[in-house]
């Protein structure tokens, strides 16, 4: 019966390529699709992978990596107090403006870290050294945002705002999707750059031990006047806001008891594990937008094609075979058998349609991520997904050739 089927299916080569070509496209459109999901949410993660913090300490309304209520450069001492607490870091998030060499302005997400620091290395350096952020007004950018900033190399220099902001490392491996241009800089540049265009007043006051409660009265400063003269980046004071604590624990410590301590001694705060964190990140693009849907519905889409395609042309093709199915019928053959070669058909198309469409898409997803810094994320296991649902699309559509089987009368051989 094996040869039978091989024979039905390569009878016809033109039709035999038709199908073959459905079959990519609905492999290709569902690997793509859900590559492009995978890489999208890994993308929205990849700071978060990058640090060794153990906890992630942050506004108890905290959203997402960049949405977020600021905590204050205060709070830090209380959090080295917290029993279990081995290690303490903080970040800097805020947005800018690009104002570039030459071209249009962009947005841009300024992240403040430690270049000295242990817990917080973003992506990895392609070029340059973070010890270099040590200088003022310095900063690193991901390669694949280059383009869009208007500088090519080190040392090409725009502005953020209205102060100088100039490239001494080229990063990989940490620009999402989704969001504005990473900016990444030493902690009193990112300070002064989020902070440049605004005056304010602050008040605090204490409501426990160690603890501020700080409010920050903000009045934009008045940009029709002469550009005052550029000062050096000044060190934090108590009152700075600072959006995330990374924390490294003790060795041996409870992690969920030490979230627990951490959030009794900062109320308002809240406290996760990375495992959390990166969680929270990928629950609120997945679940809070429309992208899932939208990727979701265009692998679906893939599918009924190929279901579409492969059932045509076998049913086409029994439909081609009748008398030769009526006469293995009328020979003895079970419909078990019958429907074994039918049922062996589909599954050389799919195995077939499979190898030449995941080979196209991890050829287009080297090329997209080379030239574009967009990952189409495929993974063996969504690979393996994949394979079985071209399986199953190609076994499902056998059924209306089978049904075409199961009716044959075997007198039909005798008929003229």
């Amino acid at each position: 019966m094996a040869s039978i089927a091989r024979k039905n299916l390569l009878e016809d080569i033109p039709r035999f390529l038709v199908a073959q070509a459905g079959i990519m496209f609905a492999v290709s459109l569902v690997t793509i699709q859900t590559g492009i999901l995978n890489g999208f949410l890994k993308s929205t993660t990849l700071l978060i992978d990058s640090s060794k913090a153990d906890i992630w300490l942050t506004s108890e309304k905290l959203v997402n990596f960049e949405l977020t209520e600021p905590l204050f450069f205060g709070q830090l001492d209380t959090v080295r107090e917290v029993e279990g607490v081995q290690k303490v870091e903080y970040l800097i998030r805020g947005g800018g403006i690009w104002n570039p060499p030459e071209g249009e302005i962009s947005p841009l997400t300024i992240v403040g870290f430690d270049p000295d620091g242990e817990l917080f290395k973003p992506g990895k350096l392609v070029k340059g050294n973070w010890q270099d952020l040590k200088v003022p007004y310095t900063i690193v950018a991901d390669k694949s945002r280059l383009s869009s900033l208007g500088i090519k190399q080190i040392g090409e220099e725009g502005k953020v705002g209205e102060r100088p902001a100039n490239l001494v490392g080229v990063a990989r491996d940490t620009q999402s999707i989704i969001s504005s241009t990473f900016l990444f800089t030493s902690l009193e540049t990112a300070n002064a750059y989020i902070n440049a265009n605004i005056i304010s007043t602050v008040e605090c006051r204490a409501i426990s031990a160690g603890n501020l409660r700080c409010t920050k009265v903000i009045e934009k400063k008045d940009r029709t006047k002469e550009p005052e003269k550029v000062e050096e980046p000044e060190a934090l004071a108590v009152a700075d806001p600072i959006t995330h604590i990374l924390i490294k624990a003790k060795p041996g410590e409870d992690l969920q008891a030490l979230k627990q301590r951490l959030t009794e001694a900062l109320p308002g705060t809240a406290a996760h594990t990375a495992a959390e964190m990166r969680l929270k990140q990928r629950n609120y693009w997945q679940n809070r937008t429309s992208l899932g849907v939208v990727l979701g519905i265009g692998a679906i889409v893939g599918i009924v094609v190929g279901v579409v395609v492969v059932a045509q042309i076998l049913y086409s093709s029994v439909s081609d075979h009748i008398k030769e199915f009526g006469t293995l019928k009328a020979m003895g053959a079970s419909d078990k058998e019958l429907y074994g070669t039918i049922v062996e058909q589909a599954l050389w198309m799919a195995i077939l349609g499979y190898i030449p469409g995941m080979l196209v898409c991890w050829g287009l997803s080297v090329w997209v991520a080379s030239a574009t810094g967009i990952v189409i994320l495929i993974t063996p296991v969504s690979a393996t997904g994949v394979l079985g649902i071209t399986v199953l699309m190609c076994v499902g559509s056998a059924f209306f050739a089978i049904q075409k089987v199961t009716k044959i009368d075997p007198a039909i051989v005798f008929k003229a």
